[in-house]
């Protein structure tokens, strides 16, 4: 029962965070989009970064 109990958490816990890593990943594509306007390499390429940190913690959730 302890098990299921904790699978069940953990299974919560994941949910929230992709929820989480989802709208962190709408807000920095919207800094990346502010960036391109204003032609700003320097905060492009900080937003890329960004962007592919929350990809791969978002790939890695989704494959476990």
């Amino acid at each position: 029962m302890k098990q299921v109990m904790n699978t069940s958490k953990k299974k919560k816990f994941d949910q929230q965070r992709i929820a989480v890593l989802r709208l962190e990943m709408d807000y920095e594509l919207a800094v990346l989009f502010e960036a391109i306007q204003e032609n700003n390499d320097r905060k492009k390429e900080s937003s890329k970064k960004k962007l592919m940190k929350i990809r791969e913690e978002l790939l890695k959730m989704k494959a476990m």
